[in-house]
């Protein structure tokens, strides 16, 4: 009986070990984008194609994309087990602080003392689902120490000011949160629910934001598997 039971907590442990490799580390979730990824950031002019442009509009789509790039990982993506990313990333393929960041709808911008590389955009009508409030989120605008590559504009402290779409917000980098620990050069987007005081929710938490897709006209959930690179849809689906 005990070697029975031992036998069934092991092929317990293996079923849900599989699980979690389909669920968070399928290669068609997330390996494959980041083998793109390395491929388009070892020769970016090669595979400038794959970048979609700043300001560019999806037909029917409210938002403007808000930086030249490429969309390496999408809303939903895993890079391990129990993570799941909460917006996009996307790579300009450049150097830290030179690819320009701009507002992808009309809103009315905060940044807090401490935020070195993060704006946060507030719509108080979402373009989609009318009388609800959104916030959209930009981030990793510094270099690696944290010198911050956002807008002059927009120093710390920042409060409601209002900005158009297309606004120039600053640029893109390299900064984790930690100093000395750098990501790649990309810009993380996210759109941020509203909690019930009418602030952002935490946006660490993928359940306190919204599948992107619909906002940019593009497939952004990574649970949709898109094919790779991602281009404005094209059938019949109202964006």
């Amino acid at each position: 009986m005990k070697k029975f039971l031992l036998f069934a907590l092991a092929a317990g442990i293996i079923v849900a070990i599989v699980i979690a490799y389909f669920l968070f580390l399928d290669p068609a979730r997330s390996r494959n984008r980041s083998l793109m990824v390395v491929q388009f950031l070892r020769n970016p002019e090669s595979h400038a194609a794959w970048k979609t442009a700043a300001g560019s509009q999806c037909e029917g789509a409210p938002f403007q994309f808000p930086i030249d790039g490429y969309i390496g990982y999408l809303w939903d993506d895993s890079f391990k087990v129990g993570h799941r990313h909460q917006g996009i990333d996307i790579f300009p393929g450049g150097e830290p602080g030179v690819t320009a960041v701009y507002a992808a709808y009309d809103g009315y911008l905060t940044r807090q003392p401490d935020w070195k590389s993060t704006v946060i955009i507030r719509i108080p009508d979402d373009p989609l689902n009318p009388g609800s409030q959104i916030w959209t989120y930009y981030t990793h605008m510094a270099d690696v120490d944290g010198n911050s590559f956002i807008s002059p504009q927009f120093p710390p402290g920042t409060s409601e000011v209002f900005v158009e779409a297309g606004t120039f917000l600053g640029y893109a980098g390299n900064y984790s949160g930690t100093a000395g620990s750098p990501t790649g050069v990309h810009l993380h987007f996210s759109i941020v629910k509203s909690n019930s005081d009418g602030n952002f929710e935490n946006e660490l938490d993928i359940n306190n934001t919204i599948d992107p897709s619909l906002y940019f006209g593009m497939t952004l959930n990574a649970g949709d598997d898109p094919k790779l690179p991602l281009g404005c849809k094209v059938d019949t689906e109202t964006p």
